[in-house]
């Protein structure tokens, strides 16, 4: 059974980082281009950040770029999102997201389909302080 589950979430006053963590368990995780996506109360759930299968591409959204940072780790088969600079409107569920095998789109494709993804994570709750 493949199952992705995320970790790292908290509590931070604006200004802060977190760093949140997403294992693929069951996952041919160095095929699988993976993303991060988050959904704030009676908002629609967003991409926020999303990677290729060696994490030679990504995409970030305008609202977190030159704040966060994607990475993997295959030999870990583990995904990370480094978000520094918090400010109160990333306060939000994150989830993170695997697609399983191909056909291969581009970063930005994924994050702007999020149907495109096989298998997500139960989320982790951000929430940033002013």
């Amino acid at each position: 059974q493949v199952k992705v589950v995320e970790s790292g979430g908290g509590l931070v006053q604006a200004g802060g980082s977190l760093r949140l963590s997403c294992t693929g368990i069951g996952l041919p995780f160095e095929d699988s281009p993976m993303g991060w996506f988050r959904q704030a109360p009676g908002k629609e759930r967003e991409g926020v950040s999303c990677i290729s299968r060696n994490g030679g591409s990504t995409y970030y959204a305008d609202s977190v770029k030159g704040r966060f940072t994607i990475s993997r780790d295959n030999a870990k088969n583990t995904l990370y999102l480094k978000m520094s600079d918090l400010k109160p409107e990333d306060t939000a569920m994150y989830y993170c997201a695997a697609r399983e095998k191909g056909p291969y789109y581009s970063t930005t494709y994924y994050c702007d389909h999020l149907t495109q993804f096989d298998h997500w994570g139960q989320g982790t709750q951000v929430t940033v302080s002013s």
